[in-house]
C-alpha cells in the first residue's frame, strides 16, 4: 500500500516489518509470558493481515471489519504457534487468518437461496466468465444455458436468485459440523487458497531479503536476464552474482518451509 491509507484507525504506511530473527525473539518472550513482547510480535505482523483481507475484499464487507477479523486470527496464530516446529510464523499465521475471515463471511452472509439453486447461480457465473473470455461479449442466457447442458429457465431463476453479491464462503450444505462452501464444491485450479496463500507467504520472504538481494532476483526471474547481465548491471562478478541469488533463494525456500 502506497501513501497514507488508514484501516480502524492504523496508518498501514508506517506498519513495522520484523524479520525472521525478531518474530523468532518475540515468540519467545511471549511464550515465557511477556505481554510486550507478545504486542509487539502481533504489531509487527499486522501488514501480514493487510496482504490476506485484499482476497477478501469486494463482497460487501467493509476492510475495517475484515481488518479486525484478520487481527483476531492473528492473535490466534500468535497464541497457538508452535516455536518446536521448522516452519515460519507467516507461514502459519496466513491460513489461520484466512480462516477466520471465511468464518466471518460465512456467518454474516446476506445471502440466503436454496442449496441447488446457489450452486446452479455459481455455475451460471463461471460459465459467463469463461464465455466472455474466450468470445469478448457478454453471453445471453441461451448460450450460458447451452454451455451447461440446462434449461434456459434454470439459468434465469439461478441469476435472480443471486442479485445481491455471492460469497464463494457460503454454506450449501451441512451434515451436523462444518459447513460445506461453494469453494468446495466447485474447483479452480488456479485461483485456489493455495495458490495466492503460497504467493502471500512467498512475498513476505521476499521483503525479509536485502535490497542487492531483491534486485538480483528482479533482474534474473523479472527482466529475464543472464547472471553475466547481471553482473554488469549492478557491478559485481558472475560469481558473486551466482553466489548471492543461491543464497537468496535458499533463505526464501527456508522460510517456505521448503
Amino acid at each position: 500500500m502506497l501513501g497514507k491509507v488508514e484501516i480502524c484507525g492504523v496508518n498501514t504506511a508506517k506498519l513495522p516489518v520484523l524479520k525472521a530473527a525478531e518474530t523468532r525473539t518475540l515468540l519467545e518472550k511471549a511464550r515465557g509470558g511477556d505481554r510486550e513482547a507478545r504486542q509487539a510480535l502481533i504489531a509487527g505482523n499486522l501488514r501480514l493481515v493487510l496482504s490476506v483481507i485484499q482476497k477478501f475484499s469486494g463482497r460487501g464487507e467493509s476492510m475495517d471489519d475484515l481488518f479486525q477479523v484478520g487481527c483476531i486470527g492473528l492473535i490466534k496464530a500468535v497464541d497457538a504457534f508452535d516455536l518446536s516446529q521448522n516452519v515460519q510464523f507467516s507461514t502459519y499465521g496466513v491460513p489461520m487468518i484466512a480462516g477466520e475471515l471465511r468464518r466471518f463471511l460465512r456467518d454474516h452472509s446476506a445471502v440466503r437461496v436454496s442449496r441447488s439453486m446457489r450452486d446452479t447461480a455459481y455455475r451460471v457465473l463461471q460459465a459467463k466468465e469463461k464465455l466472455t473470455a474466450e468470445t469478448g461479449r457478454e453471453p445471453d442466457v441461451e448460450q450460458i444455458a447451452k454451455s451447461l447442458g440446462i434449461r434456459r429457465q434454470e439459468v434465469v431463476f439461478a441469476l435472480e436468485a443471486i442479485t445481491d453479491p455471492v460469497s464463494l464462503y457460503d454454506p450449501v450444505y451441512s451434515d451436523g459440523g462444518e459447513n460445506a462452501t461453494v469453494m468446495d464444491q466447485i474447483g479452480d485450479s488456479r485461483n485456489t487458497d493455495e495458490h495466492w496463500l503460497e504467493q502471500i507467504a512467498l512475498e513476505e520472504a521476499v521483503k525479509r531479503l536485502d535490497e542487492r538481494e531483491k534486485r538480483i532476483l528482479a533482474l534474473r526471474f523479472y527482466d529475464g536476464r543472464t547472471q553475466m547481465e547481471v553482473a554488469k548491471c549492478i557491478g559485481i562478478s558472475q560469481a558473486q552474482v551466482s553466489r548471492l541469488e543461491k543464497n537468496a533463494i535458499r533463505r526464501i525456500k527456508k522460510e517456505l518451509g521448503n
